[in-house]
């Protein structure tokens, strides 16, 4: 199929396309908005099935969808929490959170996911964890996800996954991004590629963007090879 080189290019126009209808923001995992492309979704949970996690570390909130995905697959393995950073929390979706019936394997910190006091937060909480995974999708400016990739990397263990969201960025139009502090040359794909010329832990699981086609995350899923 990666070698259909027609149903690639279908693919990337129907993604450029679907973009301009804000096609993310359509769904809702367990009754809350999670912003990601269905095939992405599969693709997370089809790791955290493989893997099971003791803990899942996510960067970026938003409405909470993205945590309730993973806190359900966890639920269903019988064990496991997720920790969601943000820079702002706010209330109508704090709530919802707390009171969801996965709530109880989710844990919220409000704050910078690059500042010192919320890695220090997330270094305590991972202590004694055998199997952690670390999913990116906060600000996606270049220098801001390769602080990410240096602060939370040495937290992920041998055979388990550093995913990067929104790759994508590098690949689409700068007209796309008109009113964001990322584009093209600046985005969470530049971060990879210079975290990966000094990182020897990770490589990119091109697999998964194979069978996917569809991904917001083009060489955005590394797998980690090497123990810390």
């Amino acid at each position: 199929m990666w070698k259909d080189t027609n149903f690639k290019n279908l693919s990337k126009k129907w993604f450029l396309d679907s973009f301009q209808h804000e096609y993310s923001y359509h769904f809702k995992w367990l009754g809350r908005p999670i912003i990601q492309y269905p095939q992405d979704m599969i693709a997370i949970q089809e790791l955290i099935w493989k893997i099971k996690p003791d803990l899942i570390i996510e960067t970026g909130i938003a409405h909470g969808g993205s945590l309730i995905l993973s806190a359900s697959i966890l639920e269903l393995i019988g064990k496991g929490e997720v920790i969601g950073i943000d820079i702002e929390i706010k209330k109508h979706n704090r709530m919802p959170m707390e009171n969801h019936p996965l709530g109880k394997r989710i844990h919220m910190i409000e704050g910078s996911s690059i500042s010192k006091s919320i890695r220090n937060k997330v270094y305590e909480f991972a202590k004694g964890k055998k199997r952690v995974m670390v999913i990116l999708d906060s600000n996606h400016t270049h220098k801001h996800v390769l602080n990410e990739l240096k602060l939370y990397s040495p937290l992920v263990t041998k055979g388990s996954y550093l995913v990067v969201m929104d790759t994508i960025v590098e690949y689409m139009p700068k007209s796309f991004f008109k009113n964001r502090p990322w584009g093209i040359g600046d985005n969470p794909m530049s971060a990879v590629k210079e975290f990966l010329k000094h990182d020897k832990r990770f490589k990119v699981d091109n697999i998964i963007e194979k069978k996917l086609v569809i991904t917001v995350a083009p060489n955005g899923y590394l797998k980690c090879i090497k123990k810390s």
